[in-house]
């Protein structure tokens, strides 16, 4: 132990507690492919043993945002880990790459190994989710950039896909049918505008259930759902045209990213349910609808974009895995997203 690094504010010992608290949860993740343990230098994968022919590898790297402060205020960690692992994996899948390995960064103001191990469950529940390794990552404890209690976590994926197999939009054209996935909720998007709603402008308690069947904590905490599993089930069988994560920027941000350009979508609204949380803050805050679908997903956290004639079998597949898909929309050949 250093003394002198201790009176710095920094742990060693603590960070050693960490790594072994956490090396029970990383093993369970583990996938063929994986080389190596926990604790190396590099984290390592064998991607010549999966058979790809033309293997094109896809990355994604991202955070969870101001849902951090709820979890802060509300004192619950081990959900955050799962939210970055999904906005990395969602991401990348929307290529039509399955997700290989993960690593995640979690930097803290002070190093509280049980708070640590609650973090990186959440990692590795996520990463067993969407059927990829967690081969690596750091804790950094770094005084005076952040509170004692405070951290930040942040994550990168590697997924794989044939490079037949691609998934990049150029397929898509007008009657092709947009079907939407199920949003477990807020998702990790749009946190700054609900902060500012329930604290700012009407200092709300995470503990009351309000117009809500929960406590607003528990509701706004709702880990993002990882959609890996069902998809590459439908991969598997059915020609994809386009496929969207609905994220920052909600509806009118991230469905034209996935068709071919002097494309659009029009959505029909009342052909999915919109979660609760959602009436609630739009109503809390008099926010416009628009807003709405520019700021958060509204109850979608993903949509395909499929051929008519493959619609029933990619619905059935869906269900078949634990989805609940609802036809929500068409592309057509009008720029832009409308809303009817």
């Amino acid at each position: 132990m250093s003394k002198q690094y201790e009176a710095a504010g920094v742990s060693l010992e603590a960070g050693y507690e960490s790594v072994r608290r956490i090396k029970k949860h990383v093993e369970k993740t583990n996938v063929k492919g994986v080389m190596g343990n926990i604790g190396s230098f590099g984290g390592m994968f064998d991607l010549s043993i999966l058979g790809y022919k033309e293997p094109v590898l896809v990355s994604g790297t991202d955070g969870v945002g101001t849902k951090l402060k709820i979890a802060f205020l509300a004192d619950k960690h081990d959900t955050i880990g799962q939210d970055v692992v999904a906005m990395c994996v969602n991401d990348v899948l929307a290529q039509g790459a399955k997700p290989l390995f993960f690593l995640d960064y979690v930097a803290v103001g002070k190093n509280y190994p049980e708070k640590i191990e609650a973090i990186v469950k959440g990692v590795a529940d996520g990463c067993v989710l969407a059927d990829c390794a967690l081969i690596g990552g750091e804790t950094a404890e770094m005084p005076d950039m952040y509170e004692g209690g405070e951290y930040d976590v942040a994550g990168f994926t590697v997924g794989v896909v044939e490079k037949s197999k691609m998934i990049d939009g150029s397929k898509t054209k007008a009657g092709d049918v947009v079907i939407g996935l199920a949003s477990s909720g807020v998702h990790s998007n749009g946190f700054s505008l609900v902060r500012k709603l329930i604290f700012k402008d009407h200092n709300l308690d995470l503990n009351e259930k309000y117009t809500l069947s929960r406590p607003l904590g528990e509701a706004l905490l709702e880990p993002t759902r990882i959609y890996v599993r069902p998809v590459c089930k439908v991969l598997e069988e059915v020609d994809v045209h386009g496929v969207a994560h609905i994220t920052g920027g909600g509806f009118y941000e991230n469905m034209p990213r996935c068709l071919q350009k002097g494309l659009g979508i029009k959505i029909n609204k009342g052909t999915w349910e919109i979660p609760e949380i959602f009436t609630f803050l739009q109503e809390l805050g008099n926010v416009d609808e628009k807003d709405m679908y520019n700021v958060f997903n509204m109850g979608i956290g993903m949509i395909l974009v499929v051929d008519e004639k493959d619609v029933a079998k990619t619905i059935d597949i869906l269900k078949a895995n634990g989805e609940k898909p609802c036809i929500i929309g068409e592309v057509t050949d009008q720029e832009g997203v409308v809303i009817e």
